[in-house]
């Protein structure tokens, strides 16, 4: 059941999309690159010594990996180098835009992308998610996760069908909660939403910024006057994890590979879709303007989308891999956090972040620092 679920786990995004299942794509050539080396710009955690190690043996080609913490760490620190530095770099799909806006990645050449190895459905639901501008890819949909619930099992349990957003922001979680300043402000619109104080969905406030205010000020007045809540706000994932590992967190809006370490660790802590729907990310490799190891980063590319390679990143991370395949190789722990976040229909009522265009962000980033200057 649970490898079911997870091989299907994007028709969330196809029904919000209206869209179908694509069909398999025509197999392709492994790898182009066979020496040299590539330079990775990657989230911190995603890329291990194990790993890098079976890329090179596998091409001879050897990796070089440099984490980041944020999607704006990494678009910023491509700004800065006008899109050189790096042959490959790894934003969330609803980012994209940002960096074809600032003319700092390259299209896909997809007949050097082994597509037949990516779900169909991740590649195909990716188009509208933001890896496909005005006909061009721009970006390889290589793994998706959610934010959701994490929460201590002893001091605040939760059952799935029940555990809401809301329940990080109750009087009894004073002290005792960590959210992300402008994604916790998402989670807590959705309860809002849900309770009918939004003055309309809360997916609208990503169409125009006319809509944004109106929604944004009714969140940020409820996230003001439940602020005593947040013990410690997150930025990155060492922040999320120390949140409960160091500073007495018993529950959080955080991400899955969050819970899933601090689990590792032998914390009682747990990690549930809410039932206004866990936050969805779809995320993917994406080449700079000034990538100088081109077909270095397209074997990086085609080997990710391995079923050994996936497997291997989702059992270092709980994060899960579009490779077909993956799911099936992946550890009976993986397989086991996995069911446990997402019981019965969690994963049809996914949240997939929209689009964040400019503006968006912008004006994202200024609620997010009203609400942390509060």
């Amino acid at each position: 059941m649970t490898l079911i679920k997870r091989r299907n786990f994007i028709k969330g995004a196809a029904s919000v999309a209206g869209l179908s299942l694509a069909a398999p794509f025509i197999s392709r050539s492994y790898a182009q690159g066979s020496s040299g080396s590539v330079n990775i710009f990657a989230w911190a955690g995603y890329l291990n010594d194990e790993m890098l190690a079976a890329f090179e043996k596998e091409t001879g080609i050897k990796a070089n990996y440099t984490p980041y913490g944020t999607n704006d760490e990494l678009l910023n620190q491509l700004r800065a180098n006008n899109g050189g530095g790096f042959d490959i770099i790894w934003p969330t799909v609803d980012r994209v835009p940002n960096y074809v806006e600032f003319e700092l990645v390259q299209p896909i050449d997809e007949s050097k992308v082994n597509v037949d190895n990516c779900l169909p459905s991740a590649w195909k639901n990716s188009e509208n998610l933001g890896a496909v501008i005005d006909g061009k890819r721009y970006q390889v949909p290589t793994d998706w996760g959610t934010e959701a619930v994490s929460f201590d099992k002893d001091q605040a349990p939760l059952d799935y069908g029940t555990a809401s957003y809301g329940d990080i922001w109750k009087p009894e979680m004073k002290s005792k909660a960590t959210v992300r300043g402008h994604s916790g402000l998402v989670g807590l619109g959705l309860w809002l939403e849900g309770e009918g104080k939004l003055p309309m969905p809360m997916t609208d406030a990503f169409k125009s910024e006319e809509n944004m205010v109106k929604i944004y000020d009714v969140i940020l007045e409820e996230a003001i006057a439940r602020k005593a809540n947040i013990a410690q706000f997150w930025s990155n994932e060492n922040e999320a994890q120390g949140a409960f590992r160091v500073n007495g967190c018993a529950i959080g809006q955080t991400w899955d590979s969050t819970a899933a370490a601090l689990a590792k660790e032998g914390l009682p802590i747990g990690f549930i879709a809410p039932k206004e729907g866990a936050l969805a990310w779809m995320e993917g490799v994406a080449i700079p303007k000034g990538a100088e190891n081109l077909d270095q980063a397209y074997a990086f590319i085609n080997w990710f989308l391995t079923p050994e390679a996936g497997a291997m990143y989702t059992n270092a991370t709980s994060i899960n891999s579009t490779a077909v395949g993956a799911a099936d190789k992946t550890s009976d722990d993986a397989k086991a956090f996995f069911a446990a976040a997402y019981p019965e229909d969690a994963l049809d009522k996914l949240w997939w972040w929209p689009i964040q265009e400019s503006w968006f962000v912008a004006k994202r980033n200024e609620y997010q620092d009203r609400f942390l200057s509060a």
